[in-house]
């Protein structure tokens, strides 16, 4: 079921462990057939460097299980939130790298200091909302998906296609596995860039907005 979409995932995942953006198992990339209704997702645990196509697991929009051995990753049902709010996405990668993770737990928005960011990202990645103990004692993973899509709110989730949940790590989107993947590299390399950068001058400033535009701009043919 669905071969060529579950091979695309499965490369994505492994594409995170040579990217250096897992260790462990802590990460996940997943892809969604909106025409079969059906979700693609790493399976939970299993180490990268065992993992074959075919331990990707199929699973309905009810989290369901329709084809595979392995149980699916754990953060499934914030992956079908995110795939529930924001109906243009095809794809959600979601790693711990590290100074993604770093800016997520300080609880900061990653800001614009340069180009590296704003060819992918229109505007600061912005950083969701401490979770409530009753929502993170009921439905953990659903929830997170929920402030996710709070944290968005006025603010345009494909020009700015990743987010930090604090004190967690990264969730990160985009058309397609590839696209996603690529997203993520950028939202790690421009964290490491932004901590770099506030390492070097105590209140760096930021590039003027029409720099940051046309970065932007070039890159999505705006």
């Amino acid at each position: 079921m669905l071969e060529s979409l579950k091979q695309a995932v499965y490369e994505q995942n492994v594409a995170l462990m040579e990217r250096g953006l897992v260790k462990l198992t802590w990460g996940n990339v997943s892809a969604i057939d909106r025409g079969a209704g059906m979700i693609i997702i790493k399976p939970s645990g299993v180490d990268y460097s065992i993992m074959r196509p075919e331990d990707m697991v199929v699973v309905n929009l009810n989290g369901e299980v329709v084809e595979g051995t392995l149980p699916p990753s754990c953060d499934t049902p914030t992956h079908l939130e995110l795939y529930r709010q924001f109906a243009d996405i095809g794809a959600i990668v979601h790693t711990h790298s590290t100074y993604a993770t770093a800016w997520a737990q300080a609880g900061r928005f990653i800001p614009v200091y340069g180009t590296t960011h704003a060819d992918v990202f229109s505007g600061p990645v912005p950083c969701t909302r401490e979770l409530k103990k009753k929502e993170v004692e009921n439905n953990y993973e659903l929830n997170t998906g929920k402030v996710i899509a709070a944290a968005f709110k006025g603010i345009n989730h494909t020009n700015i296609p990743a987010v930090l949940v604090k004190n967690h790590g990264a969730f990160i989107w985009g058309a397609s596995p590839e696209e996603a993947l690529k997203n993520a590299v950028t939202l790690e390399e421009a964290a490491k860039l932004a901590c770099l950068t506030e390492s070097l001058i105590k209140s760096p400033e930021a590039p003027p907005v029409y720099l940051v535009k046309k970065h932007f701009g070039r890159k999505h043919g705006c």
